[in-house]
């Protein structure tokens, strides 16, 4: 490579002060004193030929009429521009003298000679001269300092237009549109000098329609009131014809600085093109991240593209990306993928086991499990259920906190979960795909790290780093005790292409439902992440919360991993899912611990104490029940009452084998249910509250749930009345009979007249048509029953919407019985395969719970603890007469009972 030369290296400052001083020399006492000579020649050579000429041409016309304009001295022929003039023309003359005087400052008269220079030439046609004297004429106007006259802006216009139309000089165009480009901005004409450089703006130059385009995209952002609108359309034209130029870098500044304008309005095709034209033309420069970046906004919202668009989309983009990738970096370092969207709001976290279902006759409890919409009155009745609960199996050593085992964006998230070890964790993520064609996901997996921790004291971890694992499932299974935090998620992602034969647009929803739109896979295949990333709910609480937008933490992804503890499973045996009003069943339940650690305070809690009861063995019939038959207290002492409920609660302490379940251990007890007054469908929510034996020291209790959906069918309801008889009492020793005789009774005795009005309310379409009464018996030990108008129970049916109406005395069994006015009336029943007993233990807890409804109804309420006490604690009742009669279908086997007290 030659030697660079550098040109006046050798002069010394005395060299260069004799350069300058010559320059100025020449200058002042050479060439302006020469221009001055040289103005004043052409100034008077222009006067004496212009008074000449105009003399000669007045005098020509005048004599001969002519109406044609001489040919002028020193003129030659016409070329393409006009006429074409020799050096010594006037014309050029004037023109010359313009310049002069423009070089000198001189403006005023600089526009004079121009503007006398652009007359002749436009009379003489000569066009490309024309064109010159105007421009000129038009910039000396605008270098004038304090002149009053207005710039000629059309000067210019004209000039521009003469130079491309009818002299081809592109270029002389060119630089007369910049010249004005730089006049109008200075005198704040943006809208002109825009409308100036798009009339210039043509197909022969690519780079000189961008120039011109991109200028007056800023005329119209620096508008006084900006057009952002034209500005970015003119842009995105700029952008285009600098792409068409192979200026790439000026073509992505053009459109992304259009995209500051369209992103976030809405206009969701032209926002896609300009993304997709960034992400191309990035990609063309090697600009990898700006590239995927863009190609992220064309894929995120739902874009009005077609299908096939879409999926050529999809494949440039996992082509660009994984070249970006290269090798697989470690989970924490991969890109983010922008599909599928990802409902960060919507995350569920579940602690606890999958739970076994159905197995013939066998049914699990319900439980809880992310399949299970919960809304808020839920929510808060199972909280209710547990807090009751828990007030009953309490523990001094743990305070109370609700067990909360689904967390979503409803729930309290404050306090980190607690889970326990070898229990998995189940997170639900929500995953949206805003385009039309299927989303491969493979290898989908949590991204979390766990920190070692122990919670006893006398265990020690022989690790205390942190652990990170990159392939897990979507359920974790915790081996030790500490803390998880789950950070995303990780999977690889390929695009699935529609089957052939699919015409138009099919959603991703759809395509699973249609099999003519299998998903196939298109060979490209990249792996990436997703942050979760959760907001707690907005406080506002404070002052300072309330003027501020200030979110709380939310911890649902942070379980804490504590001890392990007892694990309670729950089965019904043959529970119905039909019954009839009144109807009563029997069924089982069984109880298994499948923990490892034993359980204890087992606690069963209802909001409809009145549905179920437990029972200690078979209910066998009674050989000595007839049409009417008063329980003797041996009666009720013969079938012991196994369960005790809590007073007025819905509280049953379930009594467990040693007051503890075993691990391993299953035990099973009688389970009476019975149907609902009202028809219907039915919810019967019932917690299972426990805890364990050795205490923990995080949680104090954990549940099971169950809900029990029963659909109720009508059948009878009864009414009664209970009076004192007017007859008066008469000596015991003039009775005639016996109680047991049928239609006897005794003389010396309180009597009472029951009416019994009982209404069949199945419907004529309905499988029930007939109710055969079987019985009606006295469960009072101070009431016996008596026919009055001895009806025979045999045959007596009662059918579809058919009324009956049946009357007994009752006779007081000792005279220091309690009066009763007036009975109000209740339903209680029981059932089974086999005629029962009038008073057993399942009979005796639903009258309890029969008598508690009557009594809050009649706005009694702080009587009714006291009344359901006595009604417990002694038998027989103290307070009043119970009435209960068993129906059965002429072609069924149901039982049912009533009662009045």
């Amino acid at each position: 490579m030659a030697a660079m030369v550098t040109h006046g290296a050798c002069l010394s400052l005395e060299d260069q002060e004799r350069l300058r001083q010559f320059v100025q020399d020449f200058t002042v006492h050479g060439l302006l004193p020469h221009i001055e000579r040289t103005i004043r020649q052409l100034n008077d050579q222009l006067v004496s030929r212009r008074g000449l000429s105009r003399s000669l041409m007045t005098v020509t016309r005048k004599w001969f009429g002519g109406s044609k304009t001489p040919e002028r001295p020193g003129s030659e022929p016409r070329g393409p521009s006009g006429i074409t003039y020799s050096p010594e023309a006037p014309e050029l003359q004037l023109r010359k003298m313009g310049d002069l005087c423009f070089l000198m400052h001189l403006y005023e008269l600089a526009y004079t000679c121009y503007h006398s220079a652009k007359k002749e030439f436009q009379n003489d046609q000569a066009s490309i001269h024309a064109a010159g004297a105007m421009e000129m004429a038009a910039l000396s106007v605008f270098l004038q300092t304090g002149n009053q006259r207005q710039y000629p802006a059309h000067y210019m216009e004209n000039a521009a237009l003469i130079y491309r139309d009818s002299c081809r000089n592109v270029p002389l165009a060119e630089r007369c549109t910049l010249l004005s480009l730089d006049v109008l901005k200075s005198h704040g004409q943006f809208s002109d000098a825009a409308a100036a450089l798009i009339r210039f703006t043509s197909e022969d130059s690519d780079l000189q329609a961008a120039l011109f385009l991109e200028q007056a995209a800023h005329c119209f952002v620096c508008m006084r009131n900006p057009l952002a609108r034209k500005f970015a359309f003119h842009m995105i034209l700029a952008g285009h014809r600098y792409l068409k130029a192979c200026q790439r870098k000026h073509s992505l500044r053009c459109y992304m600085q259009a995209l500051q304008v369209y992103r976030g309005r809405g206009w969701c095709l032209a926002e896609d093109h300009i993304n997709l034209t960034i992400a191309r033309q990035s990609f063309s420069l090697h600009q990898l991240d700006a590239s995927v970046s863009a190609f992220r906004h064309v894929l995120l919202h739902e874009s009005r593209q077609t299908p096939a668009q879409q999926a050529a989309l999809l494949r440039e983009y996992l082509f660009i990306y994984k070249q970006q990738v290269g090798e697989m970096p470690p989970a924490g370092q991969l890109p983010q993928l922008p599909l599928p969207f990802l409902d960060c709001s919507l995350t569920r976290l579940f602690l606890g086991h999958d739970w076994k279902p159905t197995q013939g006759e066998k049914q699990a409890a319900t439980h809880m499990s992310l399949d299970q919409h919960q809304d808020a009155e839920a929510v808060a009745a199972w909280q209710e259920l547990e807090e009751l609960a828990a007030s009953k199996a309490a523990s001094t050593s743990v305070t109370y906190q609700p067990c909360q085992l689904c967390l979503n964006s409803h729930t309290d998230n404050s306090q980190p979960p607690l889970a326990v070890v070898n229990e998995p964790i189940k997170v639900e993520v929500v995953l949206k795909n805003p385009l039309q064609v299927p989303l491969l996901l493979s290898d989908l997996c949590l991204h979390w790290n766990f920190e070692p921790k122990s919670y006893n004291h006398d265990q020690k971890l022989e690790e205390s780093h942190h652990v990170t694992n990159e392939r897990v499932r979507l359920q974790l299974l915790p081996r030790f005790m500490g803390k998880i935090n789950i950070l995303g998620l990780l999977y690889g992602l390929s695009a699935g292409l529609p089957a052939s034969g699919q015409s138009g647009g099919i959603s991703p929803r759809e395509s699973q439902t249609q099999q003519s739109a299998k998903p196939l896979g298109n060979g490209v295949s990249v792996r990436g992440r997703q942050e979760l990333h959760l907001q707690g709910p907005r406080l506002n609480s404070t002052l300072e919360e309330k003027t501020s937008v200030v979110y709380g933490p939310d911890n649902r992804l942070c379980p804490i991993v504590t001890p392990a503890m007892p694990l309670l499973e729950v089965f019904f045996m043959k529970f119905p899912s039909a019954l009839l009003c009144g109807e009563v069943r029997r069924t089982s339940i069984e109880f298994s611990n499948v923990g490892p650690l034993p359980l204890a305070s087992l606690v069963v809690a209802t909001h409809s104490p009145e549905f179920f009861t437990f029972g200690g063995g078979d209910l066998t019939p009674n050989s000595d029940l007839g049409p009417y038959h008063t329980c003797e207290g041996e009666d009720r002492a013969s079938v012991p009452f196994l369960l005790s409920r809590e007073q007025g609660s819905g509280l049953v302490v379930v009594p467990l084998p040693g007051g503890k379940l075993e691990s391993g251990q299953a035990v099973s007890l009688p389970f009476w249910i019975r149907g609902p007054d009202a028809e219907g469908v039915h919810e019967i929510r019932f917690l299972f509250l426990y805890r364990s034996v050795e205490g923990h020291p995080k949680i104090s209790h954990r549940v099971v749930r169950h809900t029990a959906v029963v659909c109720v069918a009508s059948s009878l309801v009864a009414s009664g009345r209970i009076t004192r008889s007017l007859q008066a009492p008469e000596p015991r020793d003039s009775r005639e009979g016996d109680a047991d005789s049928g239609c006897e009774e005794p003389k010396d005795h309180q009597r009472l007249l029951v009416q019994l009005n009982i209404e069949n309310l199945s419907q004529l379409s309905s499988s029930v048509q007939q109710i055969q009464l079987l019985q009606v018996s006295s469960a009072s030990s101070l009431w016996r029953l008596y026919c009055c108008l001895a009806p025979s129970m045999e045959g007596l049916t009662v059918g579809p919407k058919e009324k009956l109406l049946l009357h007994f005395k009752a006779m007081e069994m000792r005279k220091n019985g309690q009066e009763v006015d007036e009975m109000i009336f209740s339903n209680i029943a029981f059932s089974n395969k086999q005629q029962v007993p009038s008073w057993s233990s399942p009979c005796r807890d639903f009258f309890i719970s029969a008598v508690q409804r009557n009594l809050r109804s009649r706005g009694r309420s702080r009587d009714v603890l006291d009344h359901l006490d006595r009604l417990r604690k002694r038998c027989p009742v103290q307070f009043g007469l119970i009435v209960l009669w068993k129906v059965r279908e002429c072609h069924g086997q149901h039982l049912f009972s009533t009662g009045l007290y």
